[in-house]
């Protein structure tokens, strides 16, 4: 049989598939397992970790796009091969490359400093060398035995923050800072894990064992309710409260519907005058005990910090356990202008804090901190094999097995910091929302609902006209005009977010305590050190644009 020259392509092309055939083996897992495959895959590694390393925002820009006009739904149809190959697909340059060149342009680019409209925000740069670094050394605290020095810096960080929080002496955390006995924190997943934890705690403490019973932790609920004579516990907290803690409510077994919502005031702060109604009310049932009061520095809607002074007040007249959900807020104690706006967080039982928000770290990093130092042997566990009865590892009073060492990142980035360096970033994006809000005030299109506190707002698009409009109105007229409006904010907060080149997010508030009316408004965080007033008005700008181009015209015939 005569052999042609289709014949030779094709032995050719095959032997080339065979060669360049990935195939997994020992040899080739041995490769992949403690270095790049080749040399290839080295310098295409190289290549991007030196832009990652060393000029992110450069990076960032180029391969990330603030968001891409491209909807859920067809972005999903790329992604439904649910087959996993027995052998390799990829090599590490191949996979590289799919990542940079076909998946980050779809990723949203937190960094950008037109992107203002969540609590998540640019990290600098040396935020990704240090997680580098952690990620390599792998260690677990769980255990000392995986984290012998790690969980050692861990303690040593934990009483940092507790002292910036609760501001003890010196012989109190020479005490308790390397005390294998007592724990001032924990670091968690989160502010959800913070929640839980802190709650945890609540719950625990407040049924602790007594006359034959063993306690809530080990009989449960309905033993804890028979044993304390109650057949219901409820924490209170205002509207403007993180979801979170009903999660924890359902988490802890309480009942979520037991997260009792006391209304805000025109502030949107936690209205005194109804909390102590909602004490007065629960404390009076003989039935039901208030397991914990919760206050907010820094709410994720609006940045409002409750009253905490008052209601730590309160809370120790009734002997009642007070926790403050500072995720958000928490690093403006290093701040020595603005730290006075959580005057009372040190009265508190337990105080949540986020390394990922205005830490500015990675995500995934939470922190949980008590008071007492000895308030987490009510949620101590151990086991046989690990975190055995008499060791010391941080594992025992923790929701999560095993963990990361995050607190390696937080201690080099104080190191790296000061507080004097965390204080600018928070002193700038106080100061800038305030400009914002002074913007935001001067343009007749736009009609700021709630004026920063911290570095948080909310606004709407809200033209002169339909101002006249509601002064006038009805109850009922103004239902309608607020209707149109909402439906003007959501499409313009639509059309900025798909159009890509700049970002504010939206919730629903009734800011109007009276009128009980859900205003649709744009809220933005001002977090990023590289966001200014001039870009703020560029993004104001664009908002402006989009209403003119899509609903003026149509307003101009109704009005």
């Amino acid at each position: 049989m005569k052999i042609t020259d289709k014949d030779i392509t094709m032995i050719a092309t095959d032997k080339i598939e065979k060669k360049n055939k990935l195939i997994a083996d020992w040899d080739a897992l041995l490769r992949t397992f403690v270095r790049p495959e080749n040399e290839k895959a080295k310098a295409t590694l190289i290549k991007y970790m030196e832009q990652i390393l060393f000029e992110l925002q450069d990076f960032l820009k180029a391969h990330v796009g603030i968001t891409e006009e491209i909807s859920l739904p067809e972005l999903c149809l790329h992604f439904t091969d649910t087959k996993i190959s027995k052998d390799p697909e990829k090599k590490l340059t191949t996979a590289i490359n799919d990542i940079v060149k076909n998946l980050a342009p779809y990723a949203v680019n937190i960094a950008s400093p037109y992107f203002i409209g969540h609590m998540t925000s640019a990290i600098p740069f040396f935020m990704v060398h240090l997680k580098t670094i952690v990620t390599a050394l792998n260690q677990n605290v769980n255990k000392l035995e995986t984290s012998k020095v790690a969980s050692i810096v861990e303690k040593q960080v934990l009483a940092k923050i507790h002292r910036l929080i609760y501001n003890n002496s010196d012989s109190f955390y020479n005490t308790h800072v390397q005390n294998p006995y007592t724990t001032l924190g924990a670091f968690v997943e989160g502010g959800t894990s913070a929640n839980f934890t802190a709650l945890w705690v609540a719950r625990n403490l407040c049924f602790a064992a007594k006359d034959g019973f063993k306690g809530v932790e080990a009989e449960g609920l309905a033993a804890a309710y028979a044993a304390y004579n109650i057949n219901r516990s409820v924490i209170l907290v205002s509207r403007r409260g993180h979801f979170s803690l009903k999660k924890a409510a359902g988490f802890l077994g309480i009942g979520n519907q037991n997260i009792i919502a006391v209304d805000v005031d025109n502030k949107q702060q936690i209205n005194f005058t109804k909390l102590q109604e909602q004490i007065k009310k629960y404390t009076k049932d003989n039935h039901t005990k208030i397991l914990a009061v919760v206050g907010i520095a820094g709410t994720t809607e609006t940045g409002t910090v409750d009253p905490l002074k008052k209601i730590a007040g309160i809370c120790k007249e009734n002997n009642i356990y007070f926790h403050v959900d500072a995720a958000w807020g928490g690093p403006t104690l290093m701040s020595e202008k603005y730290k006075y706006l959580l005057d009372g967080i040190e009265l508190a039982d337990s105080v949540t804090i986020d390394g990922h928000k205005q830490f500015y770290m990675p995500i995934g990093c939470g922190m949980v901190y008590f008071k007492d130092p000895d308030s987490m042997e009510a949620v101590a566990y151990h086991s046989n094999y690990v975190n055995r009865p008499g060791s010391v590892d941080l594992g025992i009073k923790s929701i999560a097995g095993s963990r990361e060492a995050n607190s390696l990142v937080l201690d080099s980035s104080l190191k790296i910091m000061g507080t004097k360096g965390y204080a600018l970033l928070i002193d700038h994006g106080i100061e800038t929302a305030a400009l914002f809000a002074n913007e935001i005030k001067n343009r007749p299109c736009f009609e700021l609902i709630t004026p920063p506190k911290l570095n948080i707002l909310t606004y709407r698009i809200c033209p002169d006209h339909y101002k006249n409009q509601l002064r006038q109105a009805d109850p009922t007229e103004k239902w309608q005009i607020t209707k149109r409006l909402n439906a003007i904010n959501r499409t313009v907060q639509r059309i900025q977010r798909e159009a890509g080149f700049s970002f504010v997010s939206r919730t629903r508030l009734i800011p109007d305590i009276e009128s009980k009316i859900e205003l649709v408004v744009l809220r933005s965080v001002i977090m990023n050190p590289m966001t200014d007033l001039d870009i703020l008005k560029e993004i104001l700008d664009e908002q402006e644009k989009i209403y003119h181009d899509r609903f003026s015209e149509i307003d101009n015939n109704i009005f």
